[in-house]
């Protein structure tokens, strides 16, 4: 297994730094609803035990309990310092490492990991181990990062620097989205069945939440993607200014939300 020179949360993206829980909150602004509609279309109501993976700053977890009444909701992360700072009935919080061979909370009718897996090596044994989590009848749910730029992509300041963050991303801490289309098969070789996925992709506008959390993104990884040589300070701050401009006209990077069931139980 290829060693990295850091992971996410130590080298990039510390919880300590400032304004960090405010950056992964632009996430949650732009992809929760997208979330909680494809979890409650799902079944993810009363009754329901869930496990939410790399909970951040809680958003999906509290959600799932003031919007669908589930019965409880065990939030994981690493850090968990964002999503201690507001306790609601029913959220348990758990700091620990899901990579860990003794990561065994117990079993769920609902296991959600966002934007987690694309960030560990070792996809196969994980996207196994969370399977092994859900109950006979309920679902795993996993949702990742697809980059929509290609060689044929139009040249813009946010192309030629998103393709330097997935670069430093994928050199720095292991980041990588290129396996994240095969999430149904790789579903489906866990034992679930049916498996189903869809995307979305949120629109880049002036001060949307999904514009100011790339340009937060690019300056928290911004020595990540200087050490690629594909960008200097200069095209990083121009970047930053094309999102914020009318000018911008180009795709964000999407969301793959895959999910498959396991089968056995009784629906409920």
């Amino acid at each position: 297994m290829t060693e990295f020179s850091g992971r996410y949360g130590e080298a990039v993206f510390r919880p300590e730094q400032a304004g960090e829980g405010e950056r992964i909150d632009f996430g949650a602004l732009a992809y929760d609803d997208i979330t909680m509609a494809r979890l409650r279309a799902l079944g993810a109501g009363p009754g329901w035990r869930c496990l939410d993976v790399g909970a951040g700053t809680g958003t999906v977890s509290r959600r799932l309990l003031a919007e669908a009444g589930v019965e409880s909701v065990l939030a994981v992360d690493r850090d968990v310092r964002f999503v201690s700072e507001r306790p609601v009935p029913g959220l348990d919080v758990l700091e620990a490492d899901i990579t860990a061979p003794d990561f065994t909370p117990g079993r769920f009718r609902l296991v959600h990991a966002r934007f987690v897996l694309m960030h560990l090596p070792e996809h196969d044994r994980l996207i196994t181990a969370l399977a092994e989590l859900v109950e006979p009848g309920g679902v795993l749910v996993l949702s990742d990062a697809v980059d929509l730029t290609s060689d044929r992509t139009p040249g813009t300041p946010y192309t030629s620097v998103m393709r330097a963050m997935w670069r430093g991303l994928r050199d720095g801490i292991g980041t990588d989205v290129t396996w994240v289309p095969s999430y149904p098969h790789l579903l489906r070789g866990a034992g679930l069945l049916p498996v189903a996925a869809e995307i979305h992709v949120p629109p880049l506008l002036p001060g949307s939440p999904i514009s100011r959390f790339w340009a937060d993104t690019w300056q928290r990884s911004r020595a990540a993607m200087l050490a690629t040589g594909l960008v200097d300070d200069a095209a990083v701050d121009a970047a930053i200014r094309y999102l914020d401009s009318d000018e911008c006209a180009a795709l964000s990077a999407g969301m793959l939300t895959a999910w498959g069931r396991k089968p056995g139980g009784t629906a409920r």
